[in-house]
């Protein structure tokens, strides 16, 4: 990867006048790199760039515009190599769903590319012969975009692809822990001929940057994935400027397995689900609810999946888990497991760091959780499991609904009544039952309550960056 990720602005790579940071490996704790941070003269001229970018760009055709971010897509499939291990040296995730997570970043661009040249208007009938009524979409101007170090290209390409698809310009302010591979993304886009100022790649102070962007009146839309405490604050400031608004946030993921589910196919999607990226997954499940008949068997199962899961260096070969991507991450782990066990929970398998070099936490499995654990309240956001037994249908229901969130909920059944039941009574933005399929371009991807409102994926993303524009007219 490269030594050092800079700044880029007006189609142009440049340095930080807010000086650098460094970026390390989290499965050695080594530098490897340092990154451009922005001071507010760099975000001004970001802001003066997107705004001349928006100008050409919300002229250029759909056609156009699609032509382009299809050759931006070529290229981040021939770079596939060097794109993944930048990825797996400053995240940790293993060397396999890095090149995983960058293939499926240039199938996003080719939805979106397409999908822009269907943003179709309509046509309203009027009520008097002589008056046509059109209804028009229009790209709803500069966006200023905030993605997450957990998928760098995954978030990232899903808020650039929407942008420019609808023909709006975009500032992203990109992860500072994982900044080479989103500027690989960005370079692809670059290198695909997009014109100065439609793209633009800041990093910084994240609530300095943000607090500057959101309400800058060049700025019409606001795209953020992350926390739910930063996605409340970031909502209420853009709320304040009449900002429009997406918010992919926590969640804290139920899987109910019935007493009538395929235990054996339950337990590998949902272990593979679970600890993938270590965890570190918006929609991993996290809350395992499951019939108290087969509640033992499930647990040995999930506790043998879990110990053949090998942790290490996502560099190396066979490794199927690398490490959390901070140390802000570990020390979360070993409090929540610390809490977890001195109110009454058992350690099933894990429950502590690997080693002493890097960020490595054992794919954990916790049984007997009580309520009050923080683990069963806050996002673990890492490879810990909770085990928790239901003996009817409301109990199970009741603990899915338990918490604000709302982004993502897992079922396993083989009772097409039971299928029906849980898909209308969970609340969540997304319900998935006998597999895991969400996240495809599209589909939509979002949540409910406080996992927030909007969505990523889907011709719902699209709309959510253009304006529909009445247009009625008399002859």
């Amino acid at each position: 990867m490269d030594s050092e990720t800079q700044l880029f602005i007006n189609g142009q790579w440049r340095p930080g006048r807010g000086g650098e940071a460094p970026v390390l490996n989290p499965a050695n704790e080594e530098t490897i790199g340092s990154l451009a941070l922005a001071d507010k003269a760099d975000l001004d001229d970001a802001l003066a760039a997107a705004t001349r970018g928006f100008e050409k760009w919300r002229r250029t055709s759909a056609f156009e515009r699609s032509k382009l971010m299809r050759r931006a897509a070529e290229l981040l499939r021939e770079r596939n190599e060097n794109v993944a291990r930048a990825m797996t040296m400053e995240q940790g995730k293993p060397l396999a769903e890095s090149r995983g997570e960058a293939a499926a970043g240039a199938d996003v661009i080719d939805w979106f590319a397409e999908e822009g040249r269907r943003a179709y208007g309509r046509v309203i009938p009027g009520r008097a012969t002589n008056v046509s009524q059109l209804v028009v979409k229009e790209p709803v101007g500069p966006v200023a975009a905030f993605s997450p170090w957990n998928f760098p290209i995954n978030q990232a390409v899903r808020k650039i692809s929407a942008a420019l698809a609808a023909g709006c310009s975009i500032i992203l302010k990109g992860p500072e822990d994982t900044p080479a591979s989103c500027a690989a993304l960005v370079a692809a886009f670059a290198e695909a001929g997009l014109p100065a100022g439609v793209l633009n790649l800041v990093f910084g102070e994240p609530a300095a940057v943000s607090a500057y962007l959101i309400p800058h009146p060049t700025i019409r839309k606001i795209s953020f994935t992350g926390s739910t405490a930063v996605g409340k604050q970031l909502a209420s400031l853009a709320g304040l400027h009449m900002k429009r608004v997406t918010m992919e946030l926590g969640g804290h993921a139920p899987a109910i397995v019935f007493e009538d589910a395929d235990l054996d196919r339950a337990v590998k999607v949902l272990a593979a689900s679970k600890f993938r990226n270590a965890g570190q997954v918006c929609v991993a499940p996290t809350r395992f609810i499951v019939h108290e008949s087969i509640y033992p068997k499930f647990v040995d199962a999930f506790v043998t999946a879990a110990k053949s899961i090998k942790v290490g260096d996502g560099l190396a070969e066979g490794v199927t888990m690398g490490p959390v991507a901070h140390g802000r991450r570990l020390e979360a782990m070993e409090a929540l497991t610390v809490d977890a066990v001195s109110r009454g929970a058992k350690v099933a398998f894990g429950g502590e760091r690997i080693g002493n070099r890097g960020y490595f936490f054992a794919p954990t499995v916790l049984t007997d959780v009580p309520l009050g654990a923080r683990v069963m309240n806050e996002e673990p956001f890492g490879p810990i499991a909770v085990m928790s037994p239901f003996s009817g249908y409301d109990a199970a229901i009741g603990e899915a609904n338990r918490l604000a969130y709302g982004l993502a909920a897992y079922a396993y059944t083989k009772s097409a009544k039971t299928m029906a039941d849980v898909c209308r009574d969970v609340e969540s933005g997304m319900v998935s039952v006998n597999h895991h399929g969400l996240a495809l371009p599209e589909l939509p991807f979002g949540g409910v309550k406080d996992s927030g409102y909007g969505s990523e994926g889907g011709a719902e993303a699209l709309e959510a960056y253009l304006n529909p524009k009445l247009i009625t007219q008399m002859t």
